[in-house]
C-alpha cells in the first residue's frame, strides 16, 4: 500500500507543479484589487486600473486552482499509467466527466429527493474535488494498465487495445457513480454532524474542527466541515459574518475563531516546513526541492494556497500528513485562547490578514509576528525530526542514492542493454510494470526464480536491486529513459 501511496504521490507531482505560480498571482491581485476580495467594504471599490490589473491577474490564477481537480485527472491518468501514456489520460477524463455528471445536483434531484439546502444537497454540489479527480485518474491509469492489450473479436476489432480503455473506464465510473450516490451523502452528513457536535467545545473545538479541515483535504470532504463553521449551515457562518462587519457581541461565539488559527499555520508554519524538506533533502535534489516546495512555501505565505505544498507529500509521507494537520489543530486551539482574531475571504494569507484587519471583529491582529514565529520554529524542529528519524520520502528524498547520478552505463546501446536485461529478468511473460526514475529501471516481475543478476550485470549496468519478492530495480544512470523506452517496446 505504501509503494502504491508513493507512486501516486510522484504522479501529482506535474499537476501539483502548475499550481503556486497561480496562488502567486492571485496573491497580487487581491493586493492590487481587495474589493474582488471582500467586496465594496472598508472603502474597496471595484473600479480603476489597479482592480482592473488585480482582477485579471485573480483570474489568470484561479483558472487553475479553481479547475485543480481536473489538473489531477489528467496527472494521476498519466502518472499511474505503466508507460505514462496519454491513453490513460484520455481515459480518466472519461470517468471524471462520467462521475461528475452523473453525481451532479441535477441528475441526483431526478432519481431521488434532493432539496436545496440541506447536507446531501451540498455533498453533491461539491463533487467535481480533488478526491473525485483523483478517484477518476486512478480508473483511467487501472483500466489503461489491465486492458491496454485487449484483443477482441475480429467483428469487434476496431475496440481492441487502447481504443477500448476509455470505454471500459466509463463503465466502472457508472458502477462507482452508483456506490457514491448512497456513500457520499452519508460520508459527508457524517461529518456535517460532527460538526455540529463540536462546536460547544469552544476553542478545542475549533482546533478539531482545524484538524479535520487539514485531514480532509485529499478527499474533498472538509468542504463538509467548512459549511458548518464558515458558512450559515446550522446558524454559525464565521467567515460570511466577519465580513459582513459584526462583532462578537452579534453572536453566540467569539467571531473569527474558527479562522484565525489558519493565519500563522499558513503564512509561517507551511514556509518553516518546506525549509525542513530542503535541508533534508539529498544534496543532489536540494534545487528540485527548493524548486516545489520553496515556490509553494511563499504561495502559502502570500495568499494561503496550500495545496501546491500538501499534495506534494501528503501521498509520499501520510503519516507526516497526519502529523501536519495535528499542528494546525493545536495552532487553532491556542490562538483561540490568546484572542487573536483574523478572517479570511479566501484563504488564510497575507493578503486576507491586511484587508481583514480592518474589520470590526479583528482582534490582536500583531500576534501574528509571535504565533508566526513560534509555528515555523515547531513546523521546522517537527518536520525536520520527523524526516530524518523515520527517513520519510518528502521531495528531494527519493530512493536513489546521490551517487547514482554519476553512473555512467558501460554500454550505449541502448536496444541491446534493455535486450538483455529483459533476458536477465526472465523474458516479457515474467514482466507485470515497468517503470522508472531519474536513475533506475523499477520493474515487477511475476516469478523472483526466473532472474539472473549475473546476466542482467553483463550489460554494463551498474548494479541491481531487489527490495521486494516481486520488485527488481536495474541502477542504470542518467540514460535510464532511453533504456527504459526500449526496454518498453521490447515488452509489447
Amino acid at each position: 500500500m505504501m509503494k502504491y501511496l508513493q507512486k501516486l504521490g510522484k504522479a501529482l507531482m506535474l499537476p501539483v507543479a502548475c499550481l503556486p505560480i497561480c496562488g502567486i498571482l492571485m496573491g497580487i491581485g487581491y493586493a492590487l484589487a481587495p474589493a474582488a476580495m471582500a467586496g465594496e467594504v472598508n472603502g474597496y471599490v471595484a473600479s480603476g486600473t489597479a482592480y482592473t490589473i488585480g482582477f485579471f491577474l485573480i483570474k489568470a490564477g484561479s483558472a487553475l486552482i479553481d479547475n485543480m481537480a481536473l489538473l489531477f485527472v489528467i496527472g494521476v491518468g498519466v502518472g499511474m499509467a505503466d508507460d505514462n501514456d496519454g491513453t490513460a489520460a484520455l481515459a480518466a477524463l472519461a470517468s471524471w466527466l462520467m462521475m461528475t455528471t452523473l453525481l451532479s445536483t441535477g441528475v441526483v434531484g431526478t432519481l431521488m429527493t434532493l432539496e436545496e439546502g440541506t447536507a446531501k444537497f451540498i455533498a453533491f454540489q461539491k463533487i467535481e474535488n480533488p478526491f473525485i479527480g483523483i478517484l477518476a485518474g486512478i480508473i483511467g491509469a487501472t483500466c489503461y494498465n489491465k486492458f491496454k492489450g485487449t484483443k477482441l473479436p475480429n467483428f469487434l476489432a476496431f475496440f481492441s487495445g487502447k481504443r477500448c480503455v476509455a470505454i471500459i473506464a466509463g463503465v466502472v465510473s457508472i458502477v462507482v457513480s452508483a456506490i457514491l450516490l448512497f456513500v457520499w451523502p452519508i460520508i459527508f452528513g457524517g461529518l456535517v454532524s460532527i460538526g455540529q457536535s463540536i462546536v460547544k467545545l469552544d476553542a478545542v473545538g475549533a482546533g478539531i474542527y482545524a484538524f479535520l479541515n487539514r485531514l480532509l483535504i485529499p478527499t474533498g470532504l472538509h468542504h463538509a466541515l467548512n459549511n458548518v463553521f464558515w458558512f450559515d449551515t446550522i446558524g454559525l457562518g464565521d467567515l460570511q459574518k466577519f465580513w459582513a462587519g459584526m462583532t462578537s457581541a452579534d453572536v453566540d461565539w467569539s467571531l473569527g475563531m474558527y479562522m484565525s488559527g489558519f493565519f500563522p499555520c499558513m503564512m509561517f508554519g507551511v514556509p518553516g516546513a518546506a525549509l525542513a524538506m530542503v535541508h533534508t533533502a539529498k544534496s543532489n535534489k536540494k534545487k528540485v526541492a527548493i524548486g516545489l516546495v520553496g515556490s509553494a512555501a511563499f504561495c502559502a505565505f502570500l495568499c494561503g494556497v496550500t495545496e501546491p505544498f500538501e499534495f506534494g507529500f501528503m501521498f509520499l509521507a501520510p503519516g507526516l500528513y497526519v502529523v501536519y494537520a495535528l499542528l494546525y489543530g493545536i495552532f487553532v486551539t491556542v490562538t483561540a485562547l490568546l484572542g487573536f482574531r483574523a478572517g479570511f475571504s479566501f484563504s488564510a494569507g497575507a493578503t486576507d490578514l491586511l484587508f481583514s484587519a480592518s474589520l470590526p471583529a479583528a482582534e490582536k491582529t500583531w500576534m501574528i509576528i509571535p504565533l508566526g514565529i513560534a509555528a515555523f520554529i515547531i513546523f521546522y524542529v517537527v518536520f525536520r525530526f520527523a524526516i530524518t528519524k523515520f527517513n520519510l520520502k518528502t521531495p528531494g528524498r527519493e530512493d536513489d542514492d546521490t551517487d547514482e547520478t554519476k553512473v555512467v552505463l558501460a554500454n550505449n546501446d541502448f536496444t541491446e542493454v534493455a535486450r538483455i536485461v529483459l533476458e536477465g529478468l526472465g523474458g516479457k511473460e515474467n514482466i507485470t510494470s515497468i517503470d522508472n526514475c531519474i536513475t533506475r529501471l523499477r520493474l515487477e516481475i511475476k516469478d523472483n526464480t526466473l532472474v539472473d543478476e549475473s546476466v542482467i550485470k553483463s550489460a554494463g549496468v551498474a548494479g541491481v536491486i531487489r527490495p521486494g519478492k516481486t520488485s527488481v530495480q536495474v541502477i542504470i544512470g542518467t540514460q535510464v529513459q532511453h533504456v527504459a523506452d526500449e526496454f518498453k517496446k521490447l515488452c509489447k
